[in-house]
């Protein structure tokens, strides 16, 4: 079973660069050196390359350069030597030179269409044998990468030529790939496919139209392209898009040919069309190097420096996660908005509402009955209190009255007796009456009868206890 390729940190490695000298090699040569890493460059301009290498040395880079035309497997194979005689070898290749070419098919000379696949095609295969023969025993694991493009999806009316070497490339790739799977080689191959992009490819291919030609929009930064390969040297990616553009007409190419075919057919070549450049027909470096300086780009009117699409392709896990809670969300608004959404909406309201979990009508219901029974047994007590108060007034009146007629008998006997002690004992037998009496009174009116009573059964029973004694008054008044 094939283990599967640990690619090296970016910092850990040696890069192989063809057409390191101009457009998207030039920016991915530089920010390889930038990253750490040791970098070999090849191209054909000797000029260009010893320019470059001095300025990627003066920044504290390790840089090492050979001239070779990638179209011959000899000088691709003394590049190799030397890289490894350097650097010790090399982890990552990255294939990326090439030239272009604009004018129909018809039209364009057989040599010269023999010229740009000995460059875009052949150069890719001689670079990808050189590499594989390398880094298929090399330990760990190691990365072949192929940069091709969008028109491998997508052919194109006046660049007809490139777009066919560009499929040769696609389907080289593939094939390679899968007989290095089949021999259990620890290296992994990429393909990444740009859109128009940024560079002097336009200034640098071959002009059969008669008119000065260009890419295109959308037209992104070369950085963006050299991220992406990058990032495919440390990371095992099949195949990449670098522009969404590109890939939206390609996809619309492949789903309706009858439709795309005429379109591209009619709007293609006004749309390649550059109005603000002169025409230059033979400045290209179809057969010679253009030692024209060290130019990443050109600077088009409008450059994106971001790719949507090859951010999506180089973290898949947050674009699953990131598509999942798009479609939840669609759901949960298609649910909602349905015939029946807004009830559904005002009872998920509900449920989630702290407000919901509590019936406060119930419990303010509840509370104003607790209050009007508490009132409704307020009143009973206070009523049962106001009967009790009058019975015990009335006992009371009752006592008093018993108490005054037992005085008169009492004083009606005395007086039979004698004037002078009923004279004498009476008032004070009156007095205490009346005082019993009027006590009583006062405890009646406030609700206190069964005190009142207590009081005049006291006051009874004291004159009881007095009669008992041998020197009573009360005796020698019923004496007489």
């Amino acid at each position: 079973m094939r283990e599967k390729p640990v690619l090296k940190p970016l910092g850990e490695q040696s890069i192989v660069v063809t057409g390191a000298t101009s457009g998207v090699g030039l920016a991915t040569a530089r920010r390889a050196a930038r990253a750490g890493a040791r970098v070999f460059l090849i191209a054909r301009g000797e000029g260009d390359l010893r320019a470059l290498c001095e300025e990627l040395q003066a920044q504290g880079a390790r840089v090492a350069w050979a001239a070779a035309d990638v179209a011959d497997p000899e000088a691709l194979k003394a590049a190799v030597d030397k890289c490894v005689r350097l650097f010790g070898g090399f982890d990552t290749w990255v294939n990326n030179a090439g030239v272009g070419m604009f004018g129909s098919i018809r039209e364009t000379r057989l040599e010269d269409q023999r010229r740009l696949f000995e460059t875009n095609y052949w150069g890719v295969v001689n670079g990808s044998l050189a590499a594989a023969e390398h880094l298929r025993t090399r330990p760990g694991g190691a990365a072949i990468i192929n940069v091709g493009s969008i028109l491998s999806d997508l052919p194109l009316p006046v660049q007809g030529v490139y777009a066919a070497s560009k499929h040769a490339v696609k389907g080289f790739t593939n094939a390679l790939r899968i007989e290095l799977l089949r021999e259990q080689a620890p290296v992994t191959v990429s393909l990444v496919k740009p859109g128009a992009i940024d560079t002097p490819y336009s200034r640098h291919a071959r002009n059969l139209t008669g008119q000065a030609a260009h890419n295109p929009q959308p037209v992104y930064a070369t950085h963006v392209v050299a991220d992406t390969i990058l990032y495919c040297a440390t990371h095992p990616i099949r195949e990449i898009t670098v522009g969404g553009g590109g890939r939206v007409i390609a996809s619309f190419y492949s789903a309706l040919p009858g439709i795309a075919e005429p379109l591209l057919a009619r709007f293609a070549p006004s749309l390649m069309r550059d109005r603000r450049s002169a025409y230059r027909p033979y400045d290209d470096g179809l057969y010679d190097p253009t030692e024209d300086g060290l130019d990443e780009e050109v600077h088009y009117p409008m450059v994106r420096n971001f790719s949507a699409l090859a951010e999506v392709r180089k973290h898949p896990g947050i674009t699953a996660g990131s598509l999942v809670a798009l479609a939840v969300g669609a759901a949960a608004v298609l649910y909602l908005t349905q015939r029946s959404g807004p009830t559904r909406y005002q009872r998920i309201r509900t449920r989630i509402d702290p407000r919901g979990w509590v019936d406060t009508a119930d419990l303010r219901d509840r509370f104003h009955d607790a209050v009007d029974a508490f009132r409704y047994r307020a009143e009973e007590a206070g009523e049962r209190a106001g009967e009790f108060s009058r019975d015990a007034g009335h006992r009371a009146s009752d006592a008093v009255h018993d108490a005054r007629e037992r005085a008169d008998e009492m004083f009606r006997s005395a007086r039979k007796g004698s004037r002078k002690a009923l004279k004498k004992h009476g008032k004070t037998a009156r007095r205490y009456a009346d005082d019993a009496g009027t006590y009583a009174r006062d405890h009646a009116r406030e609700g206190g009868a069964l005190l009142a009573v207590a009081t005049i059964a006291a006051a009874v029973g004291a004159a009881v206890l007095e009669s008992r004694r041998p020197d009573s008054h009360v005796r020698r008044i019923a004496r007489f």
